[in-house]
This record gives C-alpha cells, structure tokens and sequence, in this order.
C-alpha cells in the first residue's frame, strides 16, 4: 500500500477533527456562543480544581450552572456534605449566556396555564414564581452581590390588536389572584414609554439578576459551609446501587454519594428515557453605554405578545440588553450562523420602538434553551434512576424555577413534605 503524501495526511487529520467535533456537539452541547455581556464584565470570577482524588459524599451534583449552585446552597445550608462538578468552568454554559430577567410570568400565559393544569394549579404556580424573585432579593442580600439583584417593574404590551382582548383577560386573572398589576392603554404607553402599542400590563414584581455573578457569589459563600466545587471535572458513567451512587469521572477517580442531583440544564435529557423538552436557541445583544440613567418608565423591564417576544431590560452601567428573534433548532453550527442577522434585527427592533435612543450593538451572543409542555420546570426524581433527582429550570424563567427547584429537592432529602412537588413532578 503506497505512503500516503504530506497533503493527504493532514486532509485525514483535519477530516478526523472536524468529525470528532462533530460528535462532541451532537453529545455534549455547546449552549452557547458569541460574547456574553456577564461573561467579559465580570470574567473569571473564581478558580476551582478538577478532580484528582476519590471521594465520598452525601449529595453529588452534576451542573456547575445557577441551578445547581442554588440546590448546593441549600443543602449546604442544611447541613449536607456537598460535592459539585461541572464538565466546563463554573457557570459558563447556558449561565453566562442568561439575560437574567426575573418574571413571575412564566412563558405559558395565565389564562393558558389554568386550561392545561386546572386554575388552582396555575394559581399556584405563579404565586411560587412571585415568591422565587422576594426568596432571590434576601439571597443577594445576604451574598452582598453588588449589581447582582436589582429589583424592577415588569412591562408586557400588545404586539398587535388582535392580541389585547387575550391580554386584557391575563390582566384581570392576574389582578384576581393577588398581583400588583396595572392596565395600561394607548395614551398611558405612549406618555410612559414613547411608543405606541393598543395595550398592556404593568407588574409591580420583577428584577435584574445577574445569574453568572450570583452562581460564583452562591458556591464561594457554601465553600465555607463545607461544600466542595470541581471543574473540568466530566461524568463519564453513572452506576445506581443499593444505597447509593458512584460516579466515574473522566480521569477515572470516582465519587460515592447516598444522592444524586442532576442540575445540567438542558443537557440532562440524555439521563431521562422520555423526552421533555424542544430545543431552541435564542439571541442576544447589548448596546454600548449610554450617558442616561433613565431611558424609559423607571427602566422596567419590557417584553411582547408576540411568540417569540422581543424583550429588553438596562444594565447598571446604562447599557441596554436586547434578546429575542427564537428558532426551533439547537444544532450549534446554525445557530451561530445566524448570530449577524440575528442581531441586526434585534437592533432594527429596538430602534423601531425607541427611535429617539441611540443603539450601537458593543455584544453579541447567542444561546440554546428549552422548553416544557406547559411551560414548567421538570424537579424531583424518576423510577429508572434510584437515589437521584432532577432540578430542570427549563424555559425563559431559569432563575426563578431553580430556587422552586433546591427548595423542593432540600425538603425532599431532609424527609419534609414540599406540598408543590406534584405541580413539577415527571409525572405530572
């Protein structure tokens, strides 16, 4: 057989790469890409080892990400032996990515929510989410994240006519039930917001929470309670036991653990033998800063009803941050073959409704999420996989579902009846 020549060679080894790349993204996703603003504001907030040693614990947690930085603080705090790792650096997949709004409103509409899962159901899940952004302000507080949390109004407007009678009935379900909410019509949207939309709801409940900053602020605190964080550090195999679980790591050292919290977002569908979620990916920009405080009505928060919605909130150094423009597809590669035109139109949008504010695009990024049947999180444990639970803040509300999430799993492991778990389970 004739030596292959110099050229051929490196033909295979590019060939070989690119195929290996290939299947690294169909296993493990890259969730997202471009340049997150939390990312290069705050960079690499803290260094954590990878694994070079077995170990045992009480409660292994697989994802690195707000979500299992949550669950971690809670069982930290209730006194379990925690052991956290993550196959990237700490709160760089789909964290980094986050424009980090907090809504009580989830992406299924109230009066959606309450024909799929019954009124009391819906009532309540929204009421958990109101009560996620108070439990994340006394976090932020205790962490004394500066710029982490701020609290902010949360403005949703009619995209079209057609689109207000629905929305007006949203209002009044959200009014029914307990929430601050005011309706606000043409004329009151125009003298507020300079723009001219039929209608729309202002609530009183939402915040800025920056999830990258608050992941690193929630794992540094619990370090000091005992809790153990390790990055670069990738399961390769899982093993179920009698009283147990090993897990086996890249470099082959092993972690025994009593329980298992499997908190990687959205790549934790391959633990789970029924699909439960679509993936999609989202975009992102983020404007240069500008010399005004104030740029709209108190700087709220401002989202659509159209699907998908634009929505825009300001950063503590008066920059704005604009997302949106979803597609059905989280194939990595055409994703970010859309990020330029993704952003231009994301800048036309904006300048559509605020003219009259400059916009210069500084970032741009784009990320992959899911989303659930009814747009809830999946939390709580499956028959096929004994001693483990899932905490699956799934869908535009990350955050907020990721505190339900470690307060049910906590109540759950200390042997506390959590009487939300239902609404979450598998099984629902």
């Amino acid at each position: 057989m004739p030596t292959p020549s110099k050229e051929t060679k490196h033909f295979l080894i590019r060939f070989v790469q690119n195929k290996w790349l290939i299947f690294r993204r169909v296993i493990y996703m890259d969730l997202r890409s471009g340049f997150p603003y939390s990312l290069l504001q705050y960079g690499i907030i803290a260094s954590y080892p990878s694994l070079q040693q077995n170990i045992a614990t009480d409660v292994a947690i697989i994802g690195g990400g707000i979500s299992g930085a949550l669950t971690a603080w809670y069982l930290s705090q209730a006194g379990f032996d925690v052991v956290v790792v993550d196959r990237r650096h700490i709160g760089m997949g789909s964290t980094a990515a986050s424009t980090s709004l907090l809504q009580y409103e989830i992406d299924v509409p109230l009066y959606e929510l309450i024909n799929k899962i019954g009124e009391k159901n819906a009532t309540r899940s929204y009421h958990l989410c109101r009560e996620a952004i108070h439990i994340m302000a006394s976090l932020a507080h205790k962490l004394r994240v500066k710029d982490g949390f701020r609290t902010k109004s949360s403005f949703q407007f009619a995209s079209f006519l057609k689109h207000q009678t629905n929305l007006q009935k949203e209002f009044s379900l959200r009014k029914k039930i307990g929430f601050r909410v005011q309706w606000l019509d043409e004329k009151d949207i125009r003298d507020r917001y300079g723009f001219r939309k039929p209608g729309g709801i202002l609530s009183a409940d939402g915040a800025e929470a920056d999830a990258y900053l608050l992941t690193h602020a929630l794992l540094q605190k619990s370090i000091g309670r005992g809790l153990k964080v390790f990055d670069h550090t990738e399961i390769t195999r899982i093993s179920h036991h009698k009283r147990g679980i090993e897990l086996i790591t890249n470099n082959r050292k092993k972690i025994s653990a009593r329980k298992l919290i499997i908190a990687c977002g959205y790549e934790s569908q391959r633990y789970i033998p029924k699909k439960v979620q679509d993936l999609n990916s989202t975009y992102a920009i983020v404007s240069e800063p500008g010399p005004k405080k104030e740029l709209w009505y108190k700087n709220s928060l401002i989202w659509e009803t159209k699907d998908p919605y634009l929505y825009l909130r300001t950063t503590a150094d008066n920059r704005i941050i604009v997302g949106g423009k979803d597609v059905p597809s989280s194939d990595p590669r055409k994703r970010d073959e859309l990020i330029p035109s993704k952003a231009k139109a994301l800048e036309l949008a904006f300048k559509q409704l605020f003219p009259a504010i400059p916009f210069r695009t500084d970032f741009k990024w784009a990320g992959s999420f899911a989303s659930t049947k009814d747009g809830l999180p999946y939390i709580g444990s499956i028959r096929q996989r004994p001693h483990t639970s899932f905490a699956l803040g799934l869908g535009g509300n990350g955050i907020t579902f990721s505190i339900i999430a470690a307060r049910i799993i906590r109540d759950n492991l200390m042997g506390k009846r959590n009487p939300d778990a239902g609404l979450f389970s598998f099984e629902r």
